[in-house]
Protein backbone atom coordinates (compact mmCIF):
# COMPACT_ATOMS: atom_id res chain seq x y z
CA UNK A 1 0.00 0.00 0.00
CA UNK A 2 1.62 3.12 -1.24
CA UNK A 3 2.04 6.17 1.61
CA UNK A 4 3.30 9.20 -0.63
CA UNK A 5 5.06 10.52 2.76
CA UNK A 6 7.24 7.21 3.51
CA UNK A 7 8.14 6.07 -0.03
CA UNK A 8 9.70 9.88 -0.86
CA UNK A 9 13.56 9.67 0.23
CA UNK A 10 13.76 13.10 -0.66
CA UNK A 11 10.95 14.67 1.43
CA UNK A 12 12.19 12.30 4.10
CA UNK A 13 15.46 13.55 4.10
CA UNK A 14 14.52 17.00 3.70
CA UNK A 15 12.56 16.40 6.65
CA UNK A 16 15.63 14.69 8.84
CA UNK A 17 18.13 18.13 7.00
CA UNK A 18 15.92 20.63 8.56
CA UNK A 19 16.12 22.17 11.82
CA UNK A 20 12.26 20.96 12.65
CA UNK A 21 13.38 21.14 16.50
CA UNK A 22 13.90 25.01 16.52
CA UNK A 23 10.89 25.67 14.72
CA UNK A 24 8.59 23.58 16.67
CA UNK A 25 10.36 25.57 20.34
CA UNK A 26 9.11 28.57 17.97
CA UNK A 27 5.96 27.59 17.27
CA UNK A 28 4.94 26.40 20.82
CA UNK A 29 6.67 29.00 22.38
CA UNK A 30 9.60 27.04 24.22
CA UNK A 31 6.70 24.26 24.99
CA UNK A 32 5.78 26.24 27.98
CA UNK A 33 2.12 25.88 27.14
CA UNK A 34 1.59 23.26 29.84
CA UNK A 35 -1.71 24.55 31.30
CA UNK A 36 -4.88 25.43 29.83
CA UNK A 37 -8.15 23.34 27.70
CA UNK A 38 -5.83 23.56 24.64
CA UNK A 39 -2.48 21.92 26.36
CA UNK A 40 -3.91 18.58 26.00
CA UNK A 41 -1.94 17.48 22.82
CA UNK A 42 0.67 20.00 23.26
CA UNK A 43 4.17 18.58 22.50
CA UNK A 44 6.04 18.47 25.81
CA UNK A 45 9.79 18.98 23.60
CA UNK A 46 11.14 19.37 20.67
CA UNK A 47 11.18 15.74 19.78
CA UNK A 48 7.91 15.19 20.88
CA UNK A 49 7.00 17.98 18.53
CA UNK A 50 8.97 16.47 15.22
CA UNK A 51 7.98 12.78 16.18
CA UNK A 52 4.20 14.40 16.06
CA UNK A 53 5.21 15.99 12.50
CA UNK A 54 6.27 12.54 11.38
CA UNK A 55 3.15 10.97 12.45
CA UNK A 56 0.91 13.76 11.03
CA UNK A 57 2.63 13.70 7.67
CA UNK A 58 2.71 9.45 7.38
CA UNK A 59 -0.98 10.31 8.16
CA UNK A 60 -1.10 12.71 5.30
CA UNK A 61 0.81 10.14 3.35
CA UNK A 62 -1.55 7.07 3.47
CA UNK A 63 -4.81 9.34 2.77
CA UNK A 64 -2.90 10.66 -0.13
CA UNK A 65 -1.72 7.28 -1.49
CA UNK A 66 -4.40 4.61 -0.58
CA UNK A 67 -7.37 6.90 -1.24
CA UNK A 68 -7.08 10.28 -2.92
CA UNK A 69 -4.65 9.01 -5.96
CA UNK A 70 -6.85 6.12 -6.76
CA UNK A 71 -9.66 8.89 -7.26
CA UNK A 72 -7.89 10.93 -8.98
CA UNK A 73 -8.68 9.80 -12.79
CA UNK A 74 -12.41 10.28 -11.55
CA UNK A 75 -12.41 13.66 -10.30
CA UNK A 76 -10.65 14.69 -13.08
CA UNK A 77 -13.65 13.10 -15.73
CA UNK A 78 -16.61 14.30 -13.91
CA UNK A 79 -15.57 17.66 -12.62
CA UNK A 80 -17.92 19.48 -10.47
CA UNK A 81 -22.04 21.14 -11.43
CA UNK A 82 -23.09 24.32 -11.59
CA UNK A 83 -26.70 24.24 -10.23
CA UNK A 84 -29.80 26.80 -11.62
CA UNK A 85 -30.31 28.52 -8.44
CA UNK A 86 -26.37 29.41 -8.04
CA UNK A 87 -24.87 26.92 -6.37
CA UNK A 88 -22.64 24.14 -7.43
CA UNK A 89 -22.06 20.83 -6.51
CA UNK A 90 -18.89 19.05 -6.18
CA UNK A 91 -18.09 16.19 -7.75
CA UNK A 92 -18.40 12.63 -6.02
CA UNK A 93 -14.61 12.14 -5.72
CA UNK A 94 -14.32 15.51 -4.71
CA UNK A 95 -16.56 14.89 -1.97
CA UNK A 96 -15.24 11.97 -1.09
CA UNK A 97 -11.90 13.34 -0.59
CA UNK A 98 -12.84 16.18 1.74
CA UNK A 99 -14.97 14.17 3.64
CA UNK A 100 -11.70 11.69 4.35
CA UNK A 101 -9.47 14.69 5.25
CA UNK A 102 -12.33 15.74 7.54
CA UNK A 103 -11.93 12.01 8.90
CA UNK A 104 -8.57 11.80 9.42
CA UNK A 105 -8.44 15.54 11.25
CA UNK A 106 -6.32 17.33 8.57
CA UNK A 107 -8.03 20.13 7.35
CA UNK A 108 -7.23 22.60 10.47
CA UNK A 109 -3.82 22.23 9.74
CA UNK A 110 -1.55 25.38 10.83
CA UNK A 111 -4.50 26.31 13.14
CA UNK A 112 -4.13 26.84 17.24
CA UNK A 113 -5.51 23.70 19.28
CA UNK A 114 -7.76 26.04 21.12
CA UNK A 115 -9.65 25.84 17.92
CA UNK A 116 -8.95 22.28 17.15
CA UNK A 117 -6.56 22.70 15.11
CA UNK A 118 -2.67 21.02 15.37
CA UNK A 119 -0.60 23.87 15.16
CA UNK A 120 2.15 22.31 12.81
CA UNK A 121 4.51 24.96 11.77
CA UNK A 122 4.04 26.33 7.65
CA UNK A 123 7.01 23.89 6.73
CA UNK A 124 5.18 20.85 7.93
CA UNK A 125 1.84 21.85 5.68
CA UNK A 126 3.92 22.71 2.75
CA UNK A 127 5.16 19.36 2.88
CA UNK A 128 1.15 17.84 3.12
CA UNK A 129 0.45 19.98 0.33
CA UNK A 130 2.89 18.34 -1.74
CA UNK A 131 1.65 15.00 -0.60
CA UNK A 132 -1.65 15.98 -1.47
CA UNK A 133 -1.04 17.58 -4.81
CA UNK A 134 1.12 14.36 -6.08
CA UNK A 135 -1.83 12.46 -5.52
CA UNK A 136 -4.46 14.81 -6.65
CA UNK A 137 -3.28 18.50 -8.28
CA UNK A 138 -6.86 19.87 -8.02
CA UNK A 139 -7.63 18.66 -4.76
CA UNK A 140 -5.44 21.02 -3.43
CA UNK A 141 -7.00 23.95 -4.29
CA UNK A 142 -9.36 23.20 -1.49
CA UNK A 143 -7.09 21.73 0.97
CA UNK A 144 -4.86 24.13 0.57
CA UNK A 145 -6.76 27.02 1.20
CA UNK A 146 -6.45 26.63 5.04
CA UNK A 147 -4.52 29.94 4.90
CA UNK A 148 -8.44 31.37 4.73
CA UNK A 149 -8.62 30.31 8.18
CA UNK A 150 -5.02 31.58 9.19
CA UNK A 151 -5.94 34.89 8.18
CA UNK A 152 -9.16 34.99 9.79
CA UNK A 153 -6.58 34.00 13.40
CA UNK A 154 -4.33 36.39 12.60
CA UNK A 155 -6.24 39.71 12.04
CA UNK A 156 -9.90 39.21 12.82
CA UNK A 157 -11.75 39.70 16.26
CA UNK A 158 -11.95 36.93 18.91
CA UNK A 159 -15.96 36.93 18.03
CA UNK A 160 -15.13 36.16 14.28
CA UNK A 161 -12.35 33.18 14.80
CA UNK A 162 -15.02 31.79 16.87
CA UNK A 163 -17.38 31.77 14.82
CA UNK A 164 -15.74 29.85 11.84
CA UNK A 165 -12.07 28.57 13.17
CA UNK A 166 -13.31 25.25 15.07
CA UNK A 167 -15.52 24.64 11.89
CA UNK A 168 -12.90 24.60 9.49
CA UNK A 169 -10.86 22.41 12.03
CA UNK A 170 -13.54 20.00 11.79
CA UNK A 171 -13.30 20.38 8.02
CA UNK A 172 -17.13 21.46 8.43
CA UNK A 173 -16.30 24.98 5.91
CA UNK A 174 -14.48 25.17 3.31
CA UNK A 175 -12.88 29.01 1.87
CA UNK A 176 -12.19 30.72 -1.02
CA UNK A 177 -10.14 33.85 -1.42
CA UNK A 178 -12.41 36.62 -3.56
CA UNK A 179 -9.76 38.52 -4.77
CA UNK A 180 -9.76 38.87 -8.45
CA UNK A 181 -12.65 40.55 -11.14
CA UNK A 182 -13.25 41.14 -14.55
CA UNK A 183 -10.91 44.45 -14.70
CA UNK A 184 -8.82 43.21 -11.37
CA UNK A 185 -6.46 40.34 -12.26
CA UNK A 186 -3.08 40.82 -11.41
CA UNK A 187 -4.07 44.88 -10.85
CA UNK A 188 -5.76 44.08 -7.51
CA UNK A 189 -6.01 47.98 -7.21
CA UNK A 190 -8.13 48.18 -9.52
CA UNK A 191 -10.66 45.98 -7.29
CA UNK A 192 -14.26 47.92 -7.48
CA UNK A 193 -16.72 45.51 -6.16
CA UNK A 194 -18.44 47.62 -3.45
CA UNK A 195 -18.66 47.55 0.66
CA UNK A 196 -20.92 49.78 2.06
CA UNK A 197 -22.51 50.56 5.49
CA UNK A 198 -26.43 50.38 6.76
CA UNK A 199 -27.52 52.13 9.29
CA UNK A 200 -27.15 49.59 11.67
CA UNK A 201 -23.81 49.58 10.85
CA UNK A 202 -23.75 46.20 8.92
CA UNK A 203 -21.30 45.77 5.82
CA UNK A 204 -23.20 44.35 2.50
CA UNK A 205 -20.72 43.39 -1.08
CA UNK A 206 -21.72 44.58 -4.09
CA UNK A 207 -20.30 43.21 -7.58
CA UNK A 208 -18.70 40.53 -9.21
CA UNK A 209 -15.52 38.48 -8.86
CA UNK A 210 -14.05 36.24 -11.32
CA UNK A 211 -12.04 33.27 -11.62
CA UNK A 212 -12.46 32.18 -7.77
CA UNK A 213 -11.11 28.99 -6.84
CA UNK A 214 -13.52 27.28 -4.23
CA UNK A 215 -15.79 30.14 -5.17
CA UNK A 216 -18.67 28.12 -3.88
CA UNK A 217 -17.33 27.23 -0.99
CA UNK A 218 -18.76 28.25 2.59
CA UNK A 219 -16.83 31.08 3.55
CA UNK A 220 -14.93 33.83 1.79
CA UNK A 221 -12.52 36.50 2.47
CA UNK A 222 -13.78 39.47 0.24
CA UNK A 223 -11.23 42.11 -0.85
CA UNK A 224 -13.41 44.91 -1.73
CA UNK A 225 -13.41 48.99 -1.80
CA UNK A 226 -14.85 50.44 1.14
CA UNK A 227 -13.61 53.63 0.53
CA UNK A 228 -15.16 55.15 -2.74
CA UNK A 229 -13.16 58.02 -2.97
CA UNK A 230 -9.89 56.30 -2.69
CA UNK A 231 -8.89 54.64 -6.16
CA UNK A 232 -5.96 52.64 -5.70
CA UNK A 233 -5.34 49.79 -2.74
CA UNK A 234 -5.65 52.47 0.04
CA UNK A 235 -9.18 52.38 -0.69
CA UNK A 236 -9.83 48.49 0.32
CA UNK A 237 -10.93 46.54 2.50
CA UNK A 238 -11.36 42.89 3.83
CA UNK A 239 -14.54 41.13 5.03
CA UNK A 240 -15.60 37.52 5.55
CA UNK A 241 -19.10 36.57 4.11
CA UNK A 242 -20.95 33.19 3.86
CA UNK A 243 -22.25 31.61 1.23
CA UNK A 244 -25.83 32.39 0.93
CA UNK A 245 -28.96 33.28 -1.38
CA UNK A 246 -27.32 36.84 -1.86
CA UNK A 247 -24.36 35.27 -3.40
CA UNK A 248 -24.49 33.18 -6.59
CA UNK A 249 -22.17 31.71 -8.67
CA UNK A 250 -22.88 32.68 -12.47
CA UNK A 251 -20.50 31.05 -14.15
CA UNK A 252 -18.65 27.82 -13.92
CA UNK A 253 -15.13 27.53 -15.55
CA UNK A 254 -14.34 24.98 -18.03
CA UNK A 255 -10.80 24.75 -18.04
CA UNK A 256 -7.90 22.89 -19.57
CA UNK A 257 -7.26 21.19 -16.16
CA UNK A 258 -7.25 20.73 -11.98
CA UNK A 259 -10.96 19.69 -13.16
CA UNK A 260 -11.77 18.57 -9.35
CA UNK A 261 -11.24 22.72 -8.61
CA UNK A 262 -14.29 24.77 -9.41
CA UNK A 263 -13.46 27.92 -10.63
CA UNK A 264 -16.93 30.68 -9.94
CA UNK A 265 -17.46 33.73 -11.42
CA UNK A 266 -19.69 35.27 -8.45
CA UNK A 267 -22.45 37.70 -8.37
CA UNK A 268 -22.81 39.27 -4.77
CA UNK A 269 -25.90 41.24 -4.42
CA UNK A 270 -26.04 42.82 -1.26
CA UNK A 271 -24.21 39.79 0.22
CA UNK A 272 -23.69 40.20 3.90
CA UNK A 273 -20.22 40.77 5.38
CA UNK A 274 -18.17 41.02 8.42
CA UNK A 275 -15.12 43.35 8.08
CA UNK A 276 -11.67 41.39 9.12
CA UNK A 277 -8.99 43.76 10.77
CA UNK A 278 -8.90 47.51 10.21
CA UNK A 279 -10.55 49.70 6.96
CA UNK A 280 -8.13 50.57 4.10
CA UNK A 281 -5.60 47.42 5.24
CA UNK A 282 -6.91 44.78 2.68
CA UNK A 283 -4.93 45.00 0.00
CA UNK A 284 -1.58 47.00 2.03
CA UNK A 285 -1.74 44.75 4.87
CA UNK A 286 -4.35 41.48 4.86
CA UNK A 287 -4.25 40.23 1.38
CA UNK A 288 -0.30 40.69 0.82
CA UNK A 289 0.15 38.46 3.71
CA UNK A 290 -2.58 35.50 2.48
CA UNK A 291 -0.55 35.69 -0.51
CA UNK A 292 2.81 34.95 0.59
CA UNK A 293 1.14 31.95 1.89
CA UNK A 294 -0.33 31.01 -1.11
CA UNK A 295 2.95 31.74 -3.54
CA UNK A 296 4.12 28.78 -0.96
CA UNK A 297 0.82 26.59 -1.67
CA UNK A 298 1.66 26.93 -4.96
CA UNK A 299 4.78 26.08 -5.00
CA UNK A 300 4.53 23.00 -3.09
CA UNK A 301 1.69 22.18 -5.18
CA UNK A 302 3.75 22.41 -8.40
CA UNK A 303 6.01 19.90 -6.78
CA UNK A 304 3.59 17.72 -6.23
CA UNK A 305 2.87 17.25 -9.69
CA UNK A 306 6.72 17.66 -10.57
CA UNK A 307 6.77 14.19 -8.55
CA UNK A 308 3.87 12.60 -9.47
CA UNK A 309 5.04 13.25 -13.66
CA UNK A 310 8.36 12.01 -12.83
CA UNK A 311 7.16 9.14 -11.14
CA UNK A 312 5.64 7.52 -14.66
CA UNK A 313 8.34 8.60 -16.66
CA UNK A 314 11.37 7.28 -14.16
CA UNK A 315 9.01 3.97 -14.57
CA UNK A 316 8.69 4.05 -17.80
CA UNK A 317 11.82 4.20 -18.64
CA UNK A 318 13.04 1.31 -16.61
CA UNK A 319 10.85 -1.07 -18.16
CA UNK A 320 10.24 0.60 -21.79
CA UNK A 321 12.65 -1.57 -24.41
CA UNK A 322 14.17 0.24 -27.71
CA UNK A 323 17.24 -0.75 -30.01
CA UNK A 324 16.93 -3.63 -27.77
CA UNK A 325 17.89 -1.81 -24.46
CA UNK A 326 15.40 -0.27 -21.62
CA UNK A 327 15.33 3.69 -22.59
CA UNK A 328 16.55 4.67 -19.76
CA UNK A 329 20.19 3.27 -21.04
CA UNK A 330 19.63 5.68 -24.08
CA UNK A 331 22.56 8.99 -23.04
CA UNK A 332 19.36 11.47 -24.26
CA UNK A 333 16.80 9.84 -21.70
CA UNK A 334 19.22 9.06 -19.14
CA UNK A 335 20.16 13.12 -19.23
CA UNK A 336 16.63 14.38 -18.90
CA UNK A 337 15.47 12.11 -16.32
CA UNK A 338 18.43 12.57 -14.38
CA UNK A 339 17.64 16.52 -14.88
CA UNK A 340 14.28 16.27 -14.21
CA UNK A 341 15.08 14.66 -10.62
CA UNK A 342 17.75 17.12 -9.95
CA UNK A 343 15.45 20.00 -10.50
CA UNK A 344 12.57 18.64 -8.54
CA UNK A 345 14.71 18.36 -5.64
CA UNK A 346 16.45 21.91 -6.15
CA UNK A 347 12.66 23.25 -6.25
CA UNK A 348 12.02 21.58 -3.10
CA UNK A 349 15.13 22.60 -1.42
CA UNK A 350 14.00 26.30 -2.28
CA UNK A 351 10.36 26.11 -0.96
CA UNK A 352 11.07 24.49 2.01
CA UNK A 353 13.81 27.37 2.71
CA UNK A 354 11.16 29.82 2.10
CA UNK A 355 8.80 28.15 4.31
CA UNK A 356 10.99 27.64 6.79
CA UNK A 357 12.07 30.87 6.54
CA UNK A 358 8.58 32.62 6.97
CA UNK A 359 7.87 30.23 9.81
CA UNK A 360 10.58 32.03 11.81
CA UNK A 361 9.08 35.37 10.62
CA UNK A 362 6.13 34.52 11.80
CA UNK A 363 6.79 33.90 15.16
CA UNK A 364 8.90 36.49 16.05
CA UNK A 365 5.95 38.82 14.71
CA UNK A 366 3.66 36.65 16.85
CA UNK A 367 5.81 37.22 19.71
CA UNK A 368 6.46 41.13 19.14
CA UNK A 369 2.81 41.57 18.42
CA UNK A 370 1.21 39.27 21.30
CA UNK A 371 3.99 38.44 24.06
CA UNK A 372 6.16 41.44 23.81
CA UNK A 373 9.21 40.51 26.33
CA UNK A 374 10.61 42.93 28.88
CA UNK A 375 13.55 43.02 27.84
CA UNK A 376 14.35 46.16 25.51
CA UNK A 377 16.86 44.70 23.88
CA UNK A 378 15.46 41.48 23.00
CA UNK A 379 12.77 43.55 21.50
CA UNK A 380 15.77 46.00 19.39
CA UNK A 381 16.89 42.46 18.15
CA UNK A 382 13.34 41.24 17.76
CA UNK A 383 12.29 44.00 15.19
CA UNK A 384 15.92 43.72 13.62
CA UNK A 385 15.06 40.58 12.70
CA UNK A 386 11.57 41.62 11.28
CA UNK A 387 13.03 43.78 9.00
CA UNK A 388 15.60 41.19 7.29
CA UNK A 389 12.95 38.31 7.35
CA UNK A 390 10.33 40.67 5.73
CA UNK A 391 12.75 41.52 2.97
CA UNK A 392 14.16 38.04 2.80
CA UNK A 393 10.93 36.00 2.50
CA UNK A 394 9.63 39.22 -0.11
CA UNK A 395 12.58 37.89 -2.08
CA UNK A 396 12.54 34.17 -1.52
CA UNK A 397 8.39 33.68 -2.08
CA UNK A 398 7.61 34.77 -5.67
CA UNK A 399 11.35 33.11 -5.99
CA UNK A 400 10.01 29.56 -5.35
CA UNK A 401 6.18 30.36 -6.82
CA UNK A 402 7.92 31.33 -10.02
CA UNK A 403 10.53 28.39 -10.09
CA UNK A 404 8.48 25.91 -8.78
CA UNK A 405 5.90 26.74 -11.21
CA UNK A 406 8.26 26.80 -14.29
CA UNK A 407 10.19 23.44 -13.06
CA UNK A 408 6.71 21.92 -12.73
CA UNK A 409 5.22 22.76 -15.96
CA UNK A 410 9.40 21.98 -18.22
CA UNK A 411 9.14 17.70 -15.81
CA UNK A 412 5.43 16.89 -16.75
CA UNK A 413 6.33 18.09 -20.47
CA UNK A 414 9.30 16.48 -20.13
CA UNK A 415 7.64 12.83 -18.47
CA UNK A 416 5.25 13.39 -21.43
CA UNK A 417 8.22 12.91 -23.94
CA UNK A 418 9.97 9.97 -22.27
CA UNK A 419 6.66 8.30 -22.91
CA UNK A 420 6.05 9.45 -26.39
CA UNK A 421 2.82 8.62 -28.10
CA UNK A 422 2.01 6.63 -25.17
CA UNK A 423 2.10 9.67 -22.91
CA UNK A 424 -0.50 12.00 -25.47
CA UNK A 425 -2.84 9.25 -24.40
CA UNK A 426 -5.20 8.99 -21.46
CA UNK A 427 -3.76 5.35 -20.85
CA UNK A 428 -1.21 7.51 -18.61
CA UNK A 429 -1.90 10.06 -16.11
CA UNK A 430 1.10 12.13 -17.66
CA UNK A 431 -1.26 14.32 -19.55
CA UNK A 432 -3.64 14.99 -17.09
CA UNK A 433 -0.04 16.24 -14.77
CA UNK A 434 0.63 18.47 -18.03
CA UNK A 435 -2.57 19.81 -17.95
CA UNK A 436 -2.97 20.49 -14.07
CA UNK A 437 0.65 21.95 -14.33
CA UNK A 438 0.42 24.63 -16.66
CA UNK A 439 -2.10 26.73 -14.45
CA UNK A 440 0.61 27.45 -11.78
CA UNK A 441 2.56 29.96 -13.23
CA UNK A 442 -1.21 31.65 -13.67
CA UNK A 443 -2.68 31.89 -10.62
CA UNK A 444 -1.88 33.87 -7.15
CA UNK A 445 0.31 35.46 -9.36
CA UNK A 446 1.64 34.70 -12.80
CA UNK A 447 5.29 33.84 -13.87
CA UNK A 448 6.09 37.47 -14.85
CA UNK A 449 4.85 39.11 -11.65
CA UNK A 450 6.47 36.81 -9.37
CA UNK A 451 9.93 37.90 -11.11
CA UNK A 452 8.80 41.74 -10.33
CA UNK A 453 8.82 40.87 -7.22
CA UNK A 454 11.36 38.77 -6.50
CA UNK A 455 14.05 40.95 -8.94
CA UNK A 456 13.60 44.34 -5.92
CA UNK A 457 14.22 41.54 -3.68
CA UNK A 458 17.64 40.41 -5.36
CA UNK A 459 18.19 44.23 -6.10
CA UNK A 460 17.53 45.08 -2.59
CA UNK A 461 20.12 43.60 -0.91
CA UNK A 462 18.31 40.42 0.20
CA UNK A 463 20.30 38.30 -2.02
CA UNK A 464 23.47 39.54 -1.14
CA UNK A 465 22.80 38.72 2.42
CA UNK A 466 21.41 35.69 2.08
CA UNK A 467 24.16 34.62 0.20
CA UNK A 468 26.73 36.00 2.53
CA UNK A 469 24.78 34.20 5.26
CA UNK A 470 25.38 30.55 3.50
CA UNK A 471 28.75 31.23 2.67
CA UNK A 472 29.65 31.60 6.59
CA UNK A 473 28.70 27.80 6.96
CA UNK A 474 31.72 25.84 7.21
CA UNK A 475 32.48 23.56 4.33
CA UNK A 476 35.82 21.54 4.93
CA UNK A 477 35.37 18.80 2.78
CA UNK A 478 38.38 19.75 -0.06
CA UNK A 479 35.72 18.99 -3.15
CA UNK A 480 32.65 20.76 -1.53
CA UNK A 481 34.76 23.90 -0.94
CA UNK A 482 35.88 23.99 -4.65
CA UNK A 483 32.23 23.74 -5.46
CA UNK A 484 31.14 26.38 -2.86
CA UNK A 485 34.28 28.81 -4.84
CA UNK A 486 32.35 28.60 -7.94
CA UNK A 487 28.86 29.46 -5.84
CA UNK A 488 31.36 32.63 -4.53
CA UNK A 489 32.30 33.49 -7.93
CA UNK A 490 28.66 33.22 -9.35
CA UNK A 491 27.62 35.74 -6.28
CA UNK A 492 30.06 37.80 -7.50
CA UNK A 493 28.65 37.97 -11.07
CA UNK A 494 24.87 38.29 -9.99
CA UNK A 495 26.06 41.59 -7.85
CA UNK A 496 27.85 43.03 -11.45
CA UNK A 497 24.43 42.30 -12.55
CA UNK A 498 22.85 44.10 -9.99
CA UNK A 499 25.13 46.90 -10.11
CA UNK A 500 24.56 47.35 -14.03
CA UNK A 501 21.15 47.39 -13.37
CA UNK A 502 21.02 49.73 -11.00
CA UNK A 503 21.91 51.82 -13.17
CA UNK A 504 19.82 51.90 -16.25
CA UNK A 505 16.63 52.03 -14.22
CA UNK A 506 13.31 49.84 -13.54
CA UNK A 507 12.02 49.27 -16.86
CA UNK A 508 15.66 47.77 -18.05
CA UNK A 509 15.39 45.43 -14.53
CA UNK A 510 12.13 44.11 -15.07
CA UNK A 511 13.63 43.40 -18.69
CA UNK A 512 16.26 41.54 -17.44
CA UNK A 513 14.53 40.24 -14.07
CA UNK A 514 14.31 36.75 -15.26
CA UNK A 515 17.55 35.85 -15.99
CA UNK A 516 19.28 37.95 -13.10
CA UNK A 517 16.61 36.33 -10.70
CA UNK A 518 17.50 32.72 -12.09
CA UNK A 519 21.19 33.45 -11.38
CA UNK A 520 21.05 34.52 -7.96
CA UNK A 521 18.30 30.95 -7.32
CA UNK A 522 20.91 29.11 -9.30
CA UNK A 523 23.51 30.57 -6.57
CA UNK A 524 20.99 30.10 -3.20
CA UNK A 525 19.95 26.29 -4.29
CA UNK A 526 23.63 25.39 -4.80
CA UNK A 527 24.80 26.48 -1.37
CA UNK A 528 21.24 24.57 -0.08
CA UNK A 529 22.82 21.76 -1.77
CA UNK A 530 26.02 21.98 -0.92
CA UNK A 531 24.52 22.05 3.27
CA UNK A 532 22.67 18.90 2.53
CA UNK A 533 25.75 17.07 0.64
CA UNK A 534 27.46 17.09 3.92
CA UNK A 535 25.80 14.25 5.13
CA UNK A 536 24.74 12.21 2.33
CA UNK A 537 27.04 10.83 -0.86
CA UNK A 538 24.05 11.31 -3.37
CA UNK A 539 23.33 14.47 -2.80
CA UNK A 540 26.81 15.36 -3.31
CA UNK A 541 26.23 14.16 -6.05
CA UNK A 542 23.42 16.18 -7.26
CA UNK A 543 25.18 19.09 -5.65
CA UNK A 544 28.13 18.65 -8.13
CA UNK A 545 26.36 18.13 -11.20
CA UNK A 546 23.76 21.36 -10.02
CA UNK A 547 26.24 23.82 -9.41
CA UNK A 548 28.68 22.80 -12.53
CA UNK A 549 25.96 22.94 -15.07
CA UNK A 550 24.97 25.91 -14.20
CA UNK A 551 28.38 28.16 -13.62
CA UNK A 552 28.16 28.67 -17.47
CA UNK A 553 24.65 29.77 -17.42
CA UNK A 554 24.82 31.88 -14.76
CA UNK A 555 28.17 33.57 -16.91
CA UNK A 556 25.59 33.49 -19.89
CA UNK A 557 22.83 35.22 -18.13
CA UNK A 558 24.79 37.70 -16.83
CA UNK A 559 26.55 38.22 -19.71
CA UNK A 560 23.51 39.47 -21.35
CA UNK A 561 22.30 41.45 -18.10
CA UNK A 562 25.09 43.61 -18.27
CA UNK A 563 24.48 43.46 -22.44
CA UNK A 564 22.46 47.13 -22.12
CA UNK A 565 20.37 45.83 -25.27
CA UNK A 566 16.46 47.18 -25.15
CA UNK A 567 15.50 46.03 -28.88
CA UNK A 568 12.89 44.23 -27.54
CA UNK A 569 11.70 47.65 -26.44
CA UNK A 570 13.10 50.06 -28.73
CA UNK A 571 11.51 47.65 -31.80
CA UNK A 572 8.91 46.68 -30.49
CA UNK A 573 6.93 46.79 -33.38
CA UNK A 574 9.47 46.06 -36.06
CA UNK A 575 10.39 42.58 -33.86
CA UNK A 576 7.27 41.35 -32.48
CA UNK A 577 5.51 42.46 -35.80
CA UNK A 578 1.69 44.54 -36.35
CA UNK A 579 -0.92 42.97 -34.17
CA UNK A 580 -3.23 40.46 -36.45
CA UNK A 581 -6.88 39.11 -35.88
CA UNK A 582 -6.61 35.60 -34.46
CA UNK A 583 -9.25 34.44 -36.57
Amino acid sequence: MPNFFEDNDDIQFSFDHLDLAAIAALQEDGFTRTGGPDSEYAPTDAADAVDNYRRILAIVGDVAGNQIAPRAEQVDREGNTLNEDGTVTLGQGVRANLKTLAQADLMGFTLPRKYGGLNCPNIVYTMAIEIVSRADASLMNIFGLQGIAETINAFATDDIKQQYLPRFAEGQLTGAMALTEPDAGSDLQAVSLRASQDDDGQWHLNGVKRFITNGCGDVLLTLARSEPDIKDGRGLSLFVNERGPQLKVRHLETKLGIHGSPTCELVFDDVPAKLIGQRQLGLISYTMSLMNGARIGIAAQALGIAEAAFRVAREYAHSRKQFGVPIEQLPAVAEMLSDMRIAIEATRALTYEASTSCDIENNNLRVLEFDTPDDKEEVKRRKADARTLKRRNGMLTPMSKYYASEMCIRVANDSLQVLGGSGYMTDYPVERHLRDARITSIYEGTTQLQIVAAVRGVCGGAFEKLAADYEERECNDPELSDLKHKLGEGKDLVLDGIKFIKQRGGQYMDLYGRKLVDAAIAVLVGHLFLQQAKTSDRKRAVAKRFIETNAPTIRRDIELVCSGDESVLDKFETLAGPPVAST
